[in-house]
């Protein structure tokens, strides 16, 4: 009878081992499935947002409140769509001015009126401005508001970055649209988009407020 108890004993725990182990093996590929659905470029848009969202939510670049950090989830974007990635026509702004952008503190940062983005989206033709940092002339500044900022999106208004090897081909991707850091603490100084940047359409790409 002893024999029989130790024979149903290990049964049992050969059984339970080998469903363990099909879970084990299972298990990653569906966390992964998702992943494997996406394309190159879905890819490397999730990529560089978990990177970002790292560095916010951990603390590493000091902007959130310490009652914002955390290890657990990201920020918010809307989902990825490549329809809001568009190629554009650069055209030089010759002599243009420089100016005192505003922003929300009293700082007021110099800038230079380069260039202009052509470019079409939902069957409209549209123009943004490109901005060169004075203090940094390989940096190019694309502030822009859209019909989404207050509502699904950072109400003063979003960013792009350029530099100036991007204009060969230039391309826009508002799926990589960020907020400012005021966006999530006002101790910050951030410019504010100028009235010539702001688009009477909707573009639900890139990031969403954070609150």
């Amino acid at each position: 009878m002893k024999n029989i108890f130790v024979y149903l004993f290990l049964l049992l725990l050969i059984v339970a081992c080998d469903n363990t182990s099909k879970w084990e093996t299972q298990a990653p590929a569906d966390q992964n499935a998702e992943s494997e659905d996406l394309s190159p470029y879905e890819k490397q848009i999730a990529h560089i947002r978990d990177s970002t969202s790292v560095m916010f939510l951990s603390g590493a670049n000091g902007v959130l409140e310490k009652g914002d950090i955390s290890k657990i989830g990201t920020l918010h974007y809307f989902p990825v769509n490549e329809k809001y990635r568009v190629r554009a026509a650069f055209t030089a702004i010759e002599n243009g001015e420089v100016f005192e952008m505003q922003t929300s503190t009293d700082r007021l940062p110099e800038y230079r009126r380069f260039g202009k983005l052509g470019f079409e989206i939902q069957g409209q033709e549209l123009v943004l401005t490109l901005y060169q940092n004075v203090e940094q002339p390989d940096y190019l500044f694309l502030p822009f508001k859209d019909l989404t900022n207050g509502k699904k999106s950072y109400g003063a208004g979003r960013y792009l970055d350029f530099k100036l090897a991007d204009l060969k081909e230039p391309i826009i991707d508002f799926n990589l649209a960020y907020n400012p850091y005021c966006a999530y603490n006002k101790d910050f100084s951030c410019p504010i988009p100028p009235r010539e940047n702001h688009l009477a359409i909707a573009l639900p790409a890139g990031e969403k407020k954070w609150h």
